[in-house]
């Protein structure tokens, strides 16, 4: 019979929760600092006496139709003094612990349940619930007191098993059916060359409970290699629930697709598409404030009726559908959706919902919590940098000034915290000329650690100032926690630094630059990580920033492309280099965009290393014959949504135009990658440099701590992810059987020996050039191509 595990608090926070989304203002006595938290508990504990043990392990196995639901937590204390047992639940926070009239009734469900489960294990007639809540920073305790009967527990804990119970037969019920289908699932189409090998690794590594990473050309069908084996293993039991992560909304798209052509071929199978909070709130303005937001009003009194609903009715949980049920509901949309995920067997959502400590999906990759989930890491080059940014944090001194000015009459200590850690930073910035390295800044952390704490106690107070104000305090605390909480995360991949920035500003920072420590954490809560990209060299550097796993393995798919379809050029005469920049080498790039054109009117994209060289090429471009042979599309900085779909409809329609199309864009910009233009659509690719990025304090920060640790700072730094944008922007051109193009590249250093090392194999035919020498050949490919 299956065991179905749960803990106690999350079995009586999902039957008992009731009332309004809390908000920046309300926010709760309980969320405080979880390392607080937990040393309040233990001098709570100690403080006791010989009568109280605490940390009790406590369970329970009941029978559930065909499973057995087993219920787990730990008491806080048990109490058995003068032939009276007590059970203690102990909750700590910031708030006004002076406001608490009663024990709210989820706290008491949880220390009734430990009651239940100790006086039925040691057969008591009675037993007392206490509700111990607790100041961290005043250490003031207001306890709350509940006689029961064992009988009255009993009949008490039964009436919410049944009420959990309908939940656990829904999820037996859709997963035996889910299975039976995996079981005669079939691949939903003739494989791809390469394909069928990928999809078999992937299942291999998922069984073998190993990371695995793979490097597959554009075109390949990688999405469904990669989904088709985990549904295979899930319905085999090696994992509970498919994660597929994306840094891009039209990849979720894809994934999407994926699952909704499986259910096609007969799977059974939930999935959800999750969205960020301000992306689907129905507000104008995004407002969670209780009394503005008519779906935060109350949402806990409705969520549940509405999450059954939504999962006995559909299969594909798309945004719109979830909008369609949370308006039927008057639920958070948001909020609804994260619940929802629990119910179903994939969720497609973005990289920061499993690795952001800031946005991380808590129920699946909180402190204790671990499954056995299947991470399927879409584009995975692009973690790298996210990561960074994820486990980084950052302090500005203006802003401890700027809150301070804002509460110094209302709160003199509160203005007297934030006026010490202004005066550490002070003393930093004199000692900083551009930016200096920081070996030690003990210091400052005692200082945010005390601010932090008060500063959660504060917020209540937050009522008495003007939106603006509330706003500007609110975006300052949660600076303050991401970077105490990064702080707890530092270790030697950590670099900590001081800055003078542009705007004046001075900035203290803890600066991941090795993100596979925090990584790993999130991964090991799952069973198993596929990492896959079209650009994955050198591969050692990925496994390392990545995993580091020494376990972890990787496989390369070769391109099933036929070659001959393809030229691929490089202009040795052109050289991006700063100081090599100029008119004279924009006017030779010039001469190779129209030699391409000359050679085949259509549609062609341009990456340039920035907007000021692409700005400075287009308006060359005004007064050269390009101008009368070709339509110029320019990418802008910031592009809206809709505004970058009309960029891409221009490329889709190609019924013999007049002139050619070229789209300047930006190298690593939004039209480098995740676009998907067949056939006539594009037709070649110019790669204007080598794509290394800016010299900024950062990357040298980067390049001197690999040199140090692994002997080539230059590549872990530069080279590795420049070329890595270059090959992104390449596979934009062939991606299927019967696309035909030109890959140009231009720059002296794609001829380079470090550079050439980074090709993928099937670049082995490259061909060097000069700009009289590529027209002929641009002319010859097309003319067998015909």
């Amino acid at each position: 019979m299956k065991q179905i595990k749960i803990s106690v608090r999350n079995l009586v926070e999902f039957i008992f929760r009731e009332g309004d989304i809390e908000t920046g203002q309300g926010i709760s006595f309980f969320q405080s600092a979880m390392r607080e938290g937990s040393n309040m508990h233990r001098k709570i504990q100690a403080r006791a006496g010989s009568h109280y043990r605490s940390e009790v392990p406590l369970k329970i196995e009941v029978d559930i139709s065909d499973a057995i639901l087993l219920v787990e937590g730990r008491a806080d204390g048990i109490i058995e003094k003068d032939g009276m047992t007590t059970i203690d639940e102990i909750k700590t926070g910031y708030g006004n612990i002076e406001d608490i009239e009663e024990a709210y009734y989820v706290h008491q469900a949880q220390a009734m349940c430990y009651g239940y489960i100790y006086a039925k294990e040691n057969m008591l007639s009675n037993i007392t619930i206490q509700l111990t809540y607790c100041h961290l920073e005043t250490e003031l305790i207001k306890q709350f007191h509940v006689d029961y009967t064992f009988d009255e527990l009993e009949k008490w804990f039964e009436e919410l098993i049944e009420a959990y119970a309908k939940w656990v037969r829904f999820e037996l019920e859709h997963k035996r059916m889910r299975n039976r289908s995996i079981k005669s699932l079939e691949f939903p189409y003739a494989y791809r060359k390469g394909q069928k090998d990928m999809a078999a690794s992937v299942y291999v590594a998922i069984k073998q409970r190993k990371n695995l990473f793979v490097q597959a050309p554009t075109g390949i069908g990688k999405t469904m290699a990669t989904v088709f084996p985990a549904v295979k293993a899930l319905g085999e039991n090696l994992g509970d629930k498919i994660f597929y992560l994306t840094a891009k909304t039209i990849t979720k798209t894809v994934a999407a697709h994926a699952f909704l052509h499986l259910r096609e071929k007969g799977l059974c199978f939930k999935d959800i598409v999750l969205t960020a909070k301000e992306k689907i709130c129905p507000l104008e303005e995004m407002n969670c404030n209780p009394l503005v937001c008519p779906y935060a009003k109350g949402h806990y009194d409705r969520v549940n009726d509405a999450i059954y609903d939504v999962i006995t009715q559909e299969m594909n949980i798309t945004r719109e559908v979830v909008l369609q049920y949370a308006n039927t509901h008057m639920v958070c949309p948001y909020e609804f959706s994260l619940d929802v995920s629990l119910f179903v067997d994939g969720i497609i959502c973005d990289y920061n919902y499993a690795f952001d400590p800031r946005a991380q999906l808590k129920r699946y990759f909180g402190q204790g919590v671990r499954g056995d989930y299947i991470f399927l890491i879409d584009e995975a080059h692009n973690l790298v940098e996210r990561a960074r940014s994820m486990y980084s944090a950052e302090l500005y001194k203006e802003d401890f000034l700027k809150v301070k000015r804002y509460v110094m009459h209302h709160d003199k200590k509160l203005a007297t915290l934030l006026e010490a850690c202004n005066q550490e930073l002070l003393q930093k910035k004199k000692l900083c000329r551009d930016y200096e390295l920081q070996d030690d800044i003990g210091g400052f952390y005692l200082k945010i650690l005390k601010l932090h704490g008060y500063l959660e106690s504060f917020l209540p107070e937050l009522k008495h100032f003007s939106e603006k104000q509330t706003k500007e305090i609110l975006e300052f605390y949660f600076a303050v926690n991401a970077f105490f909480n990064t702080y707890e995360l530092a270790d030697e991949s950590y670099i900590f630094y001081t800055r003078h920035m542009e705007d004046q500003r001075f900035m203290l920072k803890l600066y991941c630059v090795h993100p596979a420590n925090n990584l790993v954490k999130c991964l090991q809560k799952g069973s198993a990580t596929i990492f896959f990209s079209a650009t994955f060299l050198p591969i050692q550097y990925y496994k390392e920033l990545l995993s580091n796993q020494e376990e972890d393995y990787a496989i390369y798919v070769p391109s099933p492309f036929q070659t001959e379809k393809r030229l691929l050029a490089i202009g040795k005469d052109i050289s991006t280099k700063y100081r090599m920049r100029g008119n004279k080498q924009y006017e030779q790039i010039l001469r190779y965009l129209t030699a391409l054109i000359q050679a085949k009117r259509g549609n062609y994209m341009v990456f340039f290393p920035s907007y000021e060289m692409l700005e400075q090429v287009y308006k060359l471009s005004l007064h050269s014959v390009l101008k009368d042979e070709a339509r110029i599309l320019i990418q802008q900085s910031n592009m809206k949504e809709e505004e970058r779909e009309n960029f891409i409809k221009y490329f889709q329609v190609t019924n013999n135009p007049e002139k050619s199309l070229l789209g300047f864009c930006v190298l690593g910009g939004i039209f480098s990658e995740g676009i998907d233009l067949t056939n006539d659509s594009l037709i070649g690719a110019v790669i204007v440099g080598t794509g290394i990025p800016m010299l900024t304090e950062e990357r040298k920060i980067l390049c001197d701590y690999f040199k140090e640790a692994k002997g080539t700072g230059f590549g872990y730094a530069y080279i590795y992810p420049g070329m890595n944008k270059v090959l992104q922007a390449a596979g934009r051109v062939i991606r299927t059987d019967a696309d035909k193009g030109i890959i140009l590249l231009l720059d002296a250093r794609f001829v380079e020996r470090e550079t050439v090392e980074l090709f993928p194999m099937e670049w082995a035919d490259y061909e060097i050039t000069n700009v009289e020498e590529f027209s002929k050949k641009a002319k010859e490919f097309w003319e067998e191509n015909k």
